[in-house]
């Protein structure tokens, strides 16, 4: 009987709901029981291709947490911070909520430029981006739950 893979790698771009704003480059490793999420602006529309350039240029340590799913159902999700710098704190509370929806660990690393944070764009494009993660983590799970 043949091993089969336990580690699956995709990236995904994700448009952004205001064009203004640029696309999200979305990289899953799926493991057992954990994924492992890279969620990052794309430099510009046209440059980043199938999306493998911006996940190479992006940084993995910019905003880093990992989460575990919640003991008890409707228990807290245990997190922590692995990398953070002072610009930026979303990873930790989306990882602990994407670990509660879908019952798995969590690696989430969010990187999102300071300048749209700081232009006060940032929360659309965070919010954007969770919501672009739980779509396709939805898609895989319903693919997994199917075979």
């Amino acid at each position: 009987m043949a091993a089969e893979n336990t580690t699956k790698v995709q990236v995904k771009i994700l448009g952004a709901s205001d064009p203004s704003l640029p696309p999200l480059v979305l990289q899953i490793t799926q493991m057992v029981d954990t994924y492992m999420l890279w969620i990052g602006a794309a430099e510009s529309k046209t440059s980043f291709g199938n999306g493998e350039q911006a996940v190479l240029g992006g940084k993995l340590c910019k905003d880093w947490a990992c989460a575990m799913p919640p003991r008890v159902s409707g228990g807290p999700s245990a997190a922590t911070s692995l990398f953070r710098s002072s610009s930026s704190d979303v990873a930790l509370p989306m990882a602990q909520r994407l670990a509660k929806r879908f019952q798995k660990q969590i690696f989430l690393s969010v990187d999102i430029p300071a300048g749209f944070v700081s232009l006060g764009q940032g929360q659309k494009l965070v919010l954007d981006a969770e919501k672009g993660i739980v779509a396709t983590l939805k898609e895989i799970e319903e693919g997994t739950a199917s075979k």
